[in-house]
């Protein structure tokens, strides 16, 4: 028989179920992650900003990226890495401060895809219309593209948690290392059909909005790409086209896993781990695979070094 709470303000996380002896591997792996996270997501954020050659929209653009990174991960990896060194039944959590590390993962990964959906029509407009591109891509059209790209997910995500804080709650045990919209409505024995139908439109929408604009801009790349004789233009395409493009794989695939995941009771634990990769991965890679193929970044970073070497010589 399940005891009701009702309307409780304290609710305790389950968390991961870590032995003695994997608690301390995991706590330093998701540390070192988180570090790294912060480091380069950072550092390449700051960099952009003072160095004047990288005022340019698709770097612009990037920054939202690690912003959102960073956001994403600061309401989830300290609590997650808190949890792990005390017992199941001190992971306490109020509900409010659960609603908010509910819209912080879900800004994350609505963000994820909108931000790399206006990188995408940036690329579009680089290469199939280059001679154009300073024209369209103003410093109003990147604000009005970052506006949109935010704006779009927290209208979405404030629609969901709004739907779910609504409801009256009967359950105080969240299933999960952290809270996320399902866990929260999981709550309360009210019905949640209409939960239920506004994830799925949710889903569905972004999900064809975010593969259709990808899958639309690149086939006009590509398109462009092969009827050109321009050796220049083909591997910008390839250059810049392929980075976006492993960040957006990257991103989905990431979060592929632990929706599968929910299909097998037997992999639970697996899909706990999941869902935090989902914000720790993408977000570690993200700024890496980004600079490795920016000259830009490169040669930046390589005049910041050379300098701090030199100067003391002098």
């Amino acid at each position: 028989m399940e005891n009701y709470t009702y309307n409780s303000f304290t609710l305790q996380l389950e968390g991961l179920k870590v032995t003695k002896t994997s608690k301390y591997p995991v706590f330093l792996f998701l540390l070192l992650a988180y570090a790294l996270i912060l480091i380069t997501n950072v550092g390449i954020v700051v960099l952009i900003w003072t160095e004047r050659s990288l005022h340019q929209p698709m770097y612009l653009l990037f920054c939202n990226l690690s912003i959102n990174d960073v956001l994403g991960n600061s309401l989830l990896v300290p609590r997650v890495l808190a949890d792990i060194l005390v017992p199941p039944s001190e992971r306490l959590i109020q509900y409010y401060e659960c609603v908010l590390q509910a819209f912080t993962s879900h800004m994350f990964g609505t963000n994820a895809h909108t931000v790399l959906m206006i990188m995408a029509f940036d690329r579009y407009v680089a290469i199939c219309n280059p001679l154009q591109y300073a024209a369209i891509m103003t410093d109003k059209m990147v604000i009005k593209l970052t506006v949109s790209a935010w704006g779009v997910a927290f209208v979405l995500v404030g629609i969901l948690l709004g739907l779910t804080v609504r409801l009256n709650t009967c359950r105080t045990l969240i299933r999960n290392p952290y809270c996320d919209n399902a866990s929260l409505f999981k709550l309360s024995c009210e019905s949640v059909f209409i939960n239920n139908i506004y994830g799925l439109i949710f889903t569905v929408v972004l999900f064809t909005a975010s593969i259709g604009s990808i899958i639309l801009t690149y086939s006009k790349i590509t398109a462009v790409s092969l009827s050109s004789k321009s050796r220049s233009l083909n591997n910008k395409a390839l250059k810049t086209c392929s980075t976006h493009l492993c960040l957006y794989i990257i991103m989905l695939s990431s979060g592929m896993i632990p929706i599968t995941l929910h299909r097998f009771r037997q992999y639970e634990e697996y899909r706990k781990m999941t869902a935090i990769l989902f914000h720790v991965v993408p977000a570690a890679l993200n700024p890496i695979i980004y600079g490795l193929q920016s000259k830009e970044i490169h040669k930046c970073l390589s005049n910041i070094l050379h300098f701090r070497i030199v100067k003391p010589l002098f």
